[in-house]
């Protein structure tokens, strides 16, 4: 007697299927992504292997990854990396997925730096699995990045990620909660996506956020600007005069929020940027000084974008719902 053994393309489509009814909302692309990396094969050419037998080792491989991903798991934790810019970062549950929308925080970074050449200095607090502050160094090979979050866990996962692409000497990552941490310095642009969402709609977040990502990067007390509003009011001593703070937010109604907490902390030529969705999300202000007149027209220019929808730099899947990278 003959024992049929299941192709490939069987085993995809039965993926797929339990993936949908666990409620994963992108089944068929979550079941190829977790199918290539059972093969080790790119997703690109699963094509060529869809009407092949898969052997038991592959198919038992295969079956634990789609039980995790049924239960909820992100994707990104089985497979251990998520891809960010032109970067492939390690990730866990001890850091926040990397999503696309902080990709454009990184993009309005980059913008507000002083010209290249001059060696500016980051500080990207609460950074992580270091996404940003591997980008940054990653894009502008002259640019220094102090990386800090209040989770240890977090810091030695982001030096894991400096250490693989190669950019210890630049890219220092150091635990500390905001700015306590660190030596006297002066930043040229103080960067951060910080715990933002409000505690009490945590809750209501997709499971992949809820059951595996860090309460400590999500939650941002019962108005979500409980982080914020002491990142606002310290990074003025650790800015240059004229420096820039760029952050990431809930959106919308907290934009509003923040901009006037940047106010009454002395910021000038406060901005806003839209998301991928169109949500008014970042927001970027000036360290106010007697020196002020120096700002320069590339801020004017980015204020002048700012006042666009933000455009996606690149395609991809659609990223996990909730708050983004860190």
């Amino acid at each position: 007697m003959t024992v049929a053994v299941a192709t490939v393309r069987e085993r995809l489509a039965g993926a797929a299927a339990r993936l949908g009814e666990a409620g994963v909302e992108t089944p068929r692309v979550d079941a190829e992504w977790l199918l290539a990396a059972a093969l080790g094969v790119t997703r690109g050419r699963l094509v060529a292997a869809l009407d092949q037998a898969m052997n038991d080792e592959t198919a038992d491989r295969y079956e634990a990854w789609i039980r995790r991903r049924a239960g909820r798991e992100p994707l990104q934790h089985i497979l251990g990396t998520q891809a960010f810019r032109d970067l492939t970062l390690r990730v866990g549950p001890d850091v926040l997925v990397p999503r696309p929308e902080t990709e454009l925080l990184v993009s309005w970074a980059l913008e507000l730096l002083p010209a290249p050449g001059t060696g500016p200095l980051v500080i990207d607090v609460g950074t992580g699995s270091g996404c940003i502050a591997c980008a940054l160094a990653s894009e502008r090979p002259d640019v220094r990045v102090v990386a800090v979050d209040a989770s240890p866990a977090a810091v030695a996962l982001a030096r894991e990620n400096v250490a693989a692409l190669g950019l210890a000497d630049r890219v220092t990552v150091a635990v500390s909660d905001l700015f306590s941490g660190l030596a006297p310095t002066r930043a040229d642009l103080v960067v951060s996506n910080p715990p933002y969402v409000p505690a009490p709609v945590i809750g209501t977040l997709a499971p992949e956020i809820t059951g595996h990502e860090p309460r400590l990067a999500l939650d941002g007390g019962g108005d979500g600007l409980s982080v914020i509003r002491r990142l606002v009011q310290e990074a003025p001593r650790w800015l240059a005069p004229g420096a820039p703070l760029v952050l990431e937010t809930f959106g919308d109604a907290q934009v509003a929020e923040v901009m006037s907490l940047m106010q009454e902390a002395g910021f000038m030529s406060i901005v806003t940027r839209r998301d991928l969705a169109g949500v008014t999300r970042f927001v970027a202000a000036l360290r106010s000084s007697a020196g002020f007149a120096r700002a320069t027209d590339s801020w004017g220019e980015a204020a002048e974008r700012a006042a666009r929808p933000a455009e996606r730099r690149k395609g991809g899947e659609a990223p996990l719902r909730g708050p983004s990278c860190r």
